[in-house]
């Protein structure tokens, strides 16, 4: 439940960063998805040994947490690449981490939101390929919007673990003095 906590967070402030100064330049984007895509693909991979979970989703689990890290590396590596590469780099990320989201949602009864948020994440991926020439303000402003979108939806279902793991219910409020 943390390390979703620690993902939600990650993704919002990189969404409020994206979203605050969309005027930043490629390369501060750069490193601002790098170190977003470090965070996350590195907690992804520890939440795939933390967790109790069977070989298919921790492999999913895994494969996601590799690549989020690899792009976060070369982001960071090479923060001077063009804006066509980053397009790219994040839409092939944004398609692979979503169908990955997806499928592993499949897999575990009750995991609507991780369900809505690998929706969310693959159309963002696509949109993002099929439209590689788009401004940086733009480009900075949708990821920015997706990243807050995410970020919300992993901190919710982070809430609702927490409440269902405590035994309060899905959204059922304790009597008064109890």
């Amino acid at each position: 439940m943390w390390l979703l906590v620690v993902r939600g967070v990650a993704a919002l402030l990189f969404g409020v960063l994206a979203v605050v100064w969309p005027g930043v330049t490629l390369i501060a984007l750069a490193i601002l998805f790098g170190a977003y895509a470090l965070v996350n693909g590195a907690v992804t991979m520890v939440a795939a040994f933390r967790r109790p979970v069977d070989g298919a989703r921790r492999t999913a689990l895994v494969i996601a947490g590799v690549l989020g890290v690899l792009a976060g590396i070369v982001a960071l590596v090479w923060p001077g690449v063009t804006s066509l590469v980053l397009v790219v780099l994040f839409g092939a990320w944004a398609v692979v981490t979503g169908a990955m989201e997806i499928w592993a949602a499949t897999r575990v009864p009750g995991q609507w939101l991780t369900l809505v948020m690998g929706a969310l994440t693959m159309i963002v991926g696509v949109l993002v390929l099929m439209r590689p020439v788009i401004g940086a303000v733009a480009l900075a402003l949708t990821i920015g919007v997706y990243a807050i979108a995410a970020g919300v939806l992993m901190l919710v279902e982070s809430w609702r673990v927490h409440r269902s793991l405590t035994g309060r219910g899905a959204g059922r409020m304790a009597p008064a003095g109890a």
